[in-house]
């Protein structure tokens, strides 16, 4: 045995007369304790510790080494949810293993050295819903089905480099399925019927490379999936193409090609098969490889699809892509076609006819591509895309904004388009674009200054992270406006544009706005200014002051100001700063109660700020609002799930993968977050507090830009009380980075000691462990 495992033992064997079995367990594995999170995996250990018990519901052992579970071993952890031990060398299971595991919902047994499956480890799993046996060495699933008793299953991987046999009555006991996915690179034996058992799978993964085998699976699931996803496998050979002529019968809708090859030979069989599916609504190839050059060595024959709507490729790769055809052989196989992406394939130009063939697409992608100015001009012919409403040729090859804008001027329905990441530089002063746009997207495109070439239709203008330094367009009915990463040092004028309602100026070079400045927006809602270089007077304060309760003003959290007062706004920390007479007071007949009074002010800031007198007048306030209320909302004014706090900087993490991965789960959580979901004109104290009041938890997403942010330290304030002094448990921390629990301010107590005390989720920076992260958060967010 390892080190690790000898001290492992050495303790037990030692302490386990004296010690309760939590002790012994925290004493093996350290992050165990009286927590619900479990987590011993990466330790060397040899066998899985003693002293498991039913506070338990996850029991993280991955990257471990070891090779045998004992039936004694999970006893008394009754209370599993979770039980991950991938990455073991786990060759045995005891056959009552898992017998009290009958809550149990996710096991991975995935990349160990597991030779058979048995039925009687899984008898009693009657929770389960996700199981991963992948990667072990077994050749077969057994005589009989070692599924049959899980009747709540709903996700299963299977499959290795040896698994080569499937017999009938393997899936005997499962019905429905959200995702099967079968690793059968040496498939070669597959008795027809065995998966017929399965009434409905939404998504089917396939990783077959004998096309007869394949053959005889999709025949056995035509009426059965809904998405098919076929990958790593080899349709090159002309002759095996009848065998994948079942196909046309599936009631598939969507199909799905990855890392998958395909020759000029074989394509024109494929796309017939495909269009003879009768509810094929998407096609999807991602990181395929075609040899040849579009020369089908025989014509198309197909009956144009009725149901296809979608196609996108992504890294097609094609050894001679500059010999690639015109592609008339598909021309009539296009024009129902509404969603097309062609992505990061080396696309150098679209023929004319087959732009003119795609009558109904409305959303077109072409990003990281090859386009140039003139491959566009005779890609977007007249007649071509009619009824193009979005179009996206970000990161391609485009130089001329007058010739791209020319190019696209026909397209009469064109609302959106974005031409971001190219190289355009100097612009001309007039241009001719299409009449109804009204969404642009030109950041990142080397443009130095804006001129009246820009549509004046626009609703909605990106010239982000470009090398502007002044805006005046005359844009009178653009409503948001993304200046972000330039060199403005002042704010666009309001009369040019006076419909704006949202306006970003981060990263900027901005010292500062008036009062008239800002006010001339009538219609402004969001100003985000933030990384900028403020240097506060008494008028900008006071100006920030009167319009944090008509508007939201983000002006930076890693601003440097050259101020320090007590006032602050959200997004906005105003500090200590030293007015001058001539600044703050125009008036020299008052200088010198002027005088008295900023030394007076001075003197009670000093004091409040040494004694935090504003901070506790702030949360005595809080606390006696929280008191005023019940202890706890009634369950009918519950409307969240959880209350999310976040710095902003962290956005990008929390409302493009957090939110996506919680919101569109099954069944989803509902989230509340500031900047969706606070009501508009109300004072911003208020709205956190009723949103925690109608949270069943509160999310905190702890950083160091979380501890850096003053708004996001008001937002503790205001929970303190509430969660904390309420002795519940319903505060979540989620650590998205390493973070030393004593760059918690000090006066936060309470949550400096439950940092210390209690386990928090970590966000993994491994793909592999991100699933438990959130399979853990789900549950935190359920208890």
């Amino acid at each position: 045995m390892t080190t690790q495992t000898w001290q492992v033992w050495a303790i037990y064997m030692v302490l386990a007369p004296s010690l309760s079995e939590e002790q012994v367990l925290k004493q093996a594995c350290p992050s165990c304790g009286a927590t619900q999170l479990c987590d011993c995996s990466s330790m060397g250990l040899d066998f899985i510790p003693p002293g498991l018990t039913g506070k338990i519901t996850t029991l993280n052992l991955a990257h471990n080494r070891i090779q045998h579970i004992r039936s004694q071993d999970l006893q008394q952890a009754v209370n599993l949810r979770a039980l991950l031990l991938q990455f073991n060398k786990i060759s045995s299971i005891d056959k009552d293993s898992f017998c009290s595991l009958g809550k149990l919902e996710l096991l991975d047994l995935s990349n160990n050295s597991l030779a058979r499956l048995s039925p009687e480890w899984f008898e009693h799993l009657f929770s389960l819903q996700h199981l991963h046996l992948q990667g072990n060495s077994y050749r077969d699933l057994g005589k009989s089905s070692p599924f049959s008793s899980l009747r709540n299953l709903s996700s299963l991987h299977l499959g290795n480099p040896w698994f080569s046999t499937i017999r009938q009555g393997n899936f005997e006991g499962i019905e429905l399925l959200d995702k099967l996915w079968i690793d059968g690179s040496g498939l070669s034996q597959y008795r027809p019927g065995s998966l017929k058992s399965i009434k409905k799978i939404n998504h089917m993964i396939i990783s077959i490379k004998n096309i007869s085998v394949f053959s005889a699976i999709v025949r056995d699931l035509l009426y059965t999936v809904t998405w098919l996803e076929v990958r790593e496998t080899a349709f090159s050979i002309l002759n095996e193409m009848q065998l994948l002529r079942v196909m046309s019968s599936s009631f598939a809708k969507k199909i799905s090609f990855e890392q998958t090859l395909f020759t000029d030979a074989t394509v024109p069989e494929i796309i017939s098969i495909l269009e003879d599916m009768p509810k094929l609504v998407e096609v999807e190839m991602i990181d395929c490889r075609l040899w040849g050059t579009g020369q089908w060595q025989m014509q198309i024959q197909a009956n144009q699809s009725q149901t296809l709507r979608v196609l996108t490729i992504k890294k097609l790769f094609i050894d001679k892509f500059y010999l690639f055809t015109d592609l008339h052989a598909v021309d009539g196989l296009l024009s129902l076609l509404t969603k097309v992406t062609v992505e990061n394939t080396k696309v150098f130009l679209v023929p004319c006819s087959v732009s003119q063939y795609l009558l109904s697409l409305e959303y077109l992608d072409l990003s990281a591509n090859l386009l140039g100015d003139q491959s566009l001009e005779h890609s977007a012919c007249p007649g071509g895309w009619p009824s193009l409403q979005t179009l996206n040729l970000s990161q391609n090859s485009l130089s001329d904004l007058e010739m791209t804008a020319k190019s696209l001027s026909h397209l009469r329905n064109l609302i959106l388009l974005d031409i971001s990441q190219n190289n355009f530089g100097d612009i001309p002063d007039v241009c001719e674009w299409p009449k109804t746009l009204k969404y642009l997207n030109l950041s990142s495109t080397q443009i130095p200054k804006l001129t009246t070439c820009i549509p004046p239709t626009l609703e909605v203008l990106d010239v982000s992270a470009n090398n502007l330094k002044e805006f005046g367009l005359q844009l009178p009915f653009l409503k948001e406006l993304y200046l972000a990463k330039n060199h403005l040092k002042t704010l666009p004028g309001a009369a040019p544009i006076p419909n704006l309602v949202a306006m970003s100026v981060r990263r900027n070079k901005l010292n500062g706005f008036s009062r008239e400045e800002f006010e001339s927006f009538r219609k402004m809602e969001l100003l985000d200014a933030s990384d900028n270089n403020f240097i506060c007077s008494c008028e900008f304060l006071s100006f920030i002051h009167h319009q944090a309760g008509i508007a939201q003003v983000l002006v930076g959290w890693p601003d440097k100001y050259i101020c320090d007062s007590p006032l602050a706004v959200r997004g906005v920390q105003v500090g200590a700063v030293h007015f001058s007479l001539m600044e703050c007071h125009r008036s020299l007949m008052v200088s010198l109660l002027c005088t008295l009074v900023v030394l007076v002010m001075l003197i009670l800031v000093a004091i409040g700020y040494k004694y935090h007198a504003v901070w506790y007048l702030r949360m005595t306030w809080a606390w006696l609002q929280a008191k005023w209320k019940p202890e706890r909302a009634p369950l009918k004014d519950i409307c969240y799930d959880a209350f999310v706090s976040y710095s902003e900087r962290d956005s990008e993490w929390v409302e493009n993968i957090m939110v996506r991965e919680l919101e569109q789960a099954c069944p989803p959580f509902r989230l509340c977050l500031h900047k969706r979901d606070f009501v508009p004109g109300k004072w911003v104290v208020d709205n956190i507090i009723d949103s925690i009041e109608k949270s069943h938890k509160t999310l905190f997403v702890l950083s160091e830009h979380f501890v850096q942010s003053e708004w996001c330290k008001y937002e503790l304030d205001f929970s303190h009380f509430r969660l904390f002094d309420e002795n519940n448990d319903a505060a979540i921390l989620v650590l998205l980075e390493p973070i030393q629990s004593k760059a918690i301010p000090k006066r936060f107590c309470k949550l400096r000691r439950i940092m210390n005390t209690k386990t928090y989720l970590e966000w993994p920076l491994e793909e592999e462990q991100q699933e438990i992260f959130w399979f853990n958060l789900k549950i935190a967010l359920k208890s």
